[in-house]
């Protein structure tokens, strides 16, 4: 099997790949890092074969089959435009797009490039994501009608060293990340199972900012956006985006007209499976509890590989849809919808869950709707953000508390 030549670019997170790379066969040729140290450990990591660049547009100039885009959160698009107009395959982390009009310039460079484009959004292939796509599949649930999908990630405000290892400096994306925007770990794997698509979209914020912690960064005050969409099969999500309130943990749930199956909060990979009485197919109980687990070829791979394996299967499947040039599952219109629900969802929320409509970047008509709509909630360089991050618009934290987060990040 020939190796796939693959460049990456943003040694944060993309480092966290090398290993899952290398076991799907890859043949990582070049990085692409602005941080010396970071390309250093990099290099130092992949041995001499490997070219380090500084410079973006000379390492997609490098001999490289495929890039993974792996930088700062609401930064991927312009890269990725670069990639898809020399015909490059693209992987790239999530967000696909931090803004519509992005999204828009995304769907038009995929379909004029020969390159292949697929989001690296991992959740949809832990064991238990997969176990409940197999059932759902298999078609004992039934017609699909509602699934809920909560991805919630409370942190250590008292962890100052990791606080600011994730927030470094005050303009950070991180600071002014809306709740709502972070939204693949929670919807594409609910998307992935049912195959539904969201068309509209209201929000409504948890609004509790930070009154106990010594030093807070963030702009947002909210701990989370409570998100629901209709679909165009007229079944009904309810997601979360990257949450703070409980505990920490990720659930799911797929529900039908015969029964449902989820995975079970706080107790591992273990999902449950239920049908109603009068429906349970022949093999199964009422009640189905149990674990599922990776198939032999898969274990040792899946064990070694972060986010409960599902990190490798990201790259397996990249690679397998280059070899064989087909177009991935989490393709680029897969990926704007999961952003226009980002996006348009924040903006439901700011106006008390007003609702709006998912446009259909397949469609040229929704895609001029939207082609000129930059409105970020990001600093991009010196350009300030246009609107607000938070449900609270005028929010910010306490004077001592924010003056104590840049006296540890070394601004004050």
């Amino acid at each position: 099997m020939k190796k796939i030549k693959l460049g990456v670019f943003g040694l944060g997170r993309g480092s966290t790949y090398f290993d899952n790379i290398i076991n799907n066969d890859g043949e990582i040729v070049a990085v692409c890092e602005r941080d010396e140290k970071k390309l250093k450990e990099a290099l130092d990591y992949l041995g001499e074969n490997t070219v380090g660049y500084a410079d973006f547009d000379e390492f997609i100039n490098h001999d490289m089959d495929a890039v993974f885009i792996a930088n700062c959160f609401h930064e991927h698009t312009p890269f990725v435009l670069k990639c898809l107009e020399k015909n490059l395959n693209v992987l790239c982390e999530c967000t696909s797009n931090a803004t519509m009009g992005e999204g828009v310039a995304l769907v038009r460079a995929c379909e004029k490039s020969k390159g292949i484009y697929m989001l690296a959004e991992n959740y949809p292939y832990m064991v238990f994501n997969r176990e409940m796509k197999r059932v759902f599949d298999g078609g004992t649930l039934g017609k699909f009608l509602y699934a809920e999908g909560e991805y919630n990630h409370p942190f250590n405000m008292d962890d100052m060293e990791s606080h600011i290892a994730l927030r470094p400096y005050s303009a950070h994306w991180r600071n002014y990340l809306p709740r709502s925007y972070y939204i693949t770990h929670s919807l594409a794997p609910i998307m992935y199972i049912s195959g539904a698509f969201p068309k509209r979209v209201t929000a409504l914020p948890v609004f509790a900012p930070f009154t106990e912690e010594k030093a807070v960064g963030s702009m947002v005050g909210d701990r989370a956006a409570v998100i629901m969409t209709l679909n165009d099969d007229g079944s009904v999500f309810k997601v979360t985006g990257c949450a703070a309130f409980g505990a920490h943990g990720n659930s799911y749930r797929i529900c039908g007209q015969n029964g449902q199956i989820e995975n079970i909060r706080g107790d591992g990979d273990k999902v449950m499976l239920r049908y109603n009485a009068w429906q349970i197919p022949e093999g199964k109980q009422e009640i189905n509890a149990y674990v599922p687990a990776w198939s032999e070829d898969e274990k040792n791979f899946a064990e070694k590989a972060g986010h409960g394996g599902s990190d490798f299967f990201v790259i397996r499947e990249f690679f397998s849809c280059i070899r064989e040039g087909r177009k991935p599952a989490f393709d680029e219109y897969f990926a704007t919808a999961m952003s226009s629900v980002a996006i348009l969802g924040h903006r439901s929320l700011l106006e008390k869950g007003v609702p709006y409509d998912i446009p259909d970047f397949r469609n040229e008509e929704d895609r001029k709707l939207w082609e000129n709509d930059f409105s970020t909630p990001f600093w991009s360089g010196d350009k300030e953000p246009d609107i607000p991050c938070c449900s609270v618009p005028n929010f910010k934290p306490a004077e001592e508390q924010f003056n104590e987060y840049l006296r540890a990040t070394g601004e004050l």
